[in-house]
């Protein structure tokens, strides 16, 4: 393994073991209170995983995006030279039967 793999799962079990306390304690204190209720402990072991589903997805969804951007082609601009023609248009429509009159 290289180094960087192996500060990484150093770093992981650091912060898996650093879970455990917080975990007794409130297997503790749901034991003490005689409200280990097994739809509680079940909501509380699944509000993580609820809170990180989404997170996760967005993530993926952002990095996705950040490829196509990427992957766009790049953009073109063409100058042109030349005169330029600015002529405003008058245009009335009257009558059922529309007849429209263009006047330059």
């Amino acid at each position: 393994m290289s180094q960087r793999a192996t500060d990484a799962s150093r770093l992981m079990l650091a912060a898996g073991m650093a879970t455990v306390p917080p975990g007794l304690i409130a297997i503790g204190i749901l034991v003490a209170s005689e409200h280990a209720d097994p739809t509680v402990i079940g909501m509380i072991c699944a509000a993580p995983a609820a809170l990180a589903v989404p997170i996760l997805a967005v993530a993926s969804v952002l990095r996705r995006a950040k490829a196509v951007v990427e992957a766009a082609p790049a953009t073109h601009h063409h100058h042109y030279n030349g005169t330029v023609d600015q002529r405003s248009i008058n245009s009335r429509t009257r009558g059922v039967i529309a007849h429209t009159r263009n006047q330059g």
